[in-house]
């Protein structure tokens, strides 16, 4: 089983002679390093796509989300840009249960979307509030089956580059995995100034 996450369901299907290491995949890769190099690689062509020939600077939408996943792993994934299907949890924290994902986007796109995008002419302090909630509540949602992290913080660099700044330097979370988990379980209760800071030290970097 991945170590990263336990799955039921239809869509926890491993590639045949990956070792439950490697989500079952178009590309017939068994490799978790070289699957990782094909997701960052794809995931560089979609940065650039956006924010070079297709930048939103205007209101997002949650099928602007699935778009983007589909665009990043739709060569790798049947899957990509659907709702998963299975319940998700990551070292004993329960993410949304599945068959609740449909309503918690619609009030998604509500609560976050369409209250704090376009981003226009938030200070720094607002600006890290609104990143906060939105990434927080994203990922207890966890949407998608995979790569959920890192959409989440594509829509982050959307929305920090609609503010006026550039894109965000996450260094500091990649050392702090701690902090940045810790963040997430206080936004369960809408405590979101523990992501709040880490987001503002990201403006900052």
């Amino acid at each position: 089983m991945n170590n990263r996450y336990d799955a039921t369901g239809n869509q926890a299907t491993w590639q045949p002679g990956s070792d439950g290491r490697v989500l079952q995949n178009l590309l017939g890769i068994t490799s978790p390093d070289e699957m990782n190099d094909v997701e960052l690689d794809l995931l560089e062509q979609l940065y650039r796509f956006i924010f070079t020939d297709e930048f939103p600077d205007r209101r997002l939408t949650v099928a602007d989300l699935k778009h983007w996943h589909f665009q990043w792993l739709g060569n790798v994934y049947s899957w990509a840009g659907e709702n998963r299907s299975l319940n998700l949890a990551k070292d004993g924290f329960q993410f949304a249960a599945a068959a609740q994902i449909h309503r918690l986007l619609d009030e998604f796109q509500q609560a976050c979307l369409d209250c704090y995008t376009p981003a226009h002419g938030l200070e720094d302090a607002a600006l890290a509030e609104a990143l906060a909630i939105t990434h927080v509540e994203l990922i207890l949602i966890h949407p998608f089956r995979d790569g959920n992290g890192r959409l989440a913080r594509l829509l982050a660099d959307v929305m920090a580059v609609q503010a006026g700044r550039g894109l965000l330097d996450y260094s500091g979370w990649d050392r702090e995995k701690e902090s940045y988990f810790t963040a997430i379980q206080q936004g369960m209760a809408r405590r979101y100034e523990p992501m709040a800071a880490l987001f503002s030290d990201a403006l900052q970097a």
